[in-house]
């Protein structure tokens, strides 16, 4: 009997999608444990390659989370799905493609879920993702050059961070999402870097207005 890999899922629940081209959507969030930029510790943030990540993604301790299998997985997704419409899963994190691979997507997709990653574009996506939303972070070094949107926090200080670095990617929507802050309002600059660079969209995290996860 061949050994099934286990993976290390911080939380997985079903909402709507609050972000980016797929805003509205309903979604299952599967979120794995651990990210490659940030250790996920307060103590660590200022040291840090990304030191702005809102979401809590250490341990194994959120909403359904846990060690599972592959067919654990799939079974915990598709348990949370309603019924109806096109199943939608969304790999999340920390960053998702330091434990989702092949054979997990496969059983994803196996259970009729089209599925997606948000990434910070530091580690190739496999093949079969049918939804790529790259994050890149300044400092981190961006070998994901093309997929389905590009969503850049902004503004980010960093030169390489700017959004003219990134125009020229092979991806179909280019979104600035304003850096959540509590000291500061990054909406309005947004609005204008928007105005001024169509190829620019703007994206609001509209799950935190409407008070859902």
């Amino acid at each position: 009997m061949s050994h099934q890999r286990t993976y290390k899922i911080k939380e997985c629940f079903y909402t709507l999608q609050g972000e980016g081209a797929q805003a509205g959507r309903a979604a299952v969030f599967l979120r794995f444990t651990g990210c490659n930029l940030w250790s996920g510790r307060e103590e660590d943030r200022s040291e840090a390659v990304c030191k702005f990540c809102d979401t809590d993604f250490i341990g194994t301790d959120g909403q359904n989370g846990g060690r599972c299998t592959q067919v654990q997985c799939g079974e915990l997704v598709q348990g949370l799905w309603p019924g109806g419409g096109r199943p939608y899963v969304v790999c999340t994190g920390g960053e998702p493609l330091l434990q989702l691979d092949e054979p997990l997507i496969r059983e994803l997709q196996f259970r009729g879920f089209e599925v997606a990653v948000e990434t910070n574009g530091t580690i190739p996506v496999p093949d079969s993702i049918d939804w790529v939303c790259v994050s890149p972070k300044a400092n981190a070094d961006l070998i994901v050059t093309q997929g389905d949107e590009l969503k850049l926090v902004f503004p980010q200080p960093e030169a390489e961070a700017q959004p003219e670095c990134f125009t020229q990617l092979d991806f179909k929507h280019f979104f600035l999402q304003p850096k959540d802050e509590a000291n500061a309002d990054h909406t309005p600059a947004t609005v204008a870097y928007c105005m001024t660079h169509p190829q620019w969209r703007i994206s609001l995290q509209t799950h935190k207005m409407m008070g859902i996860d």
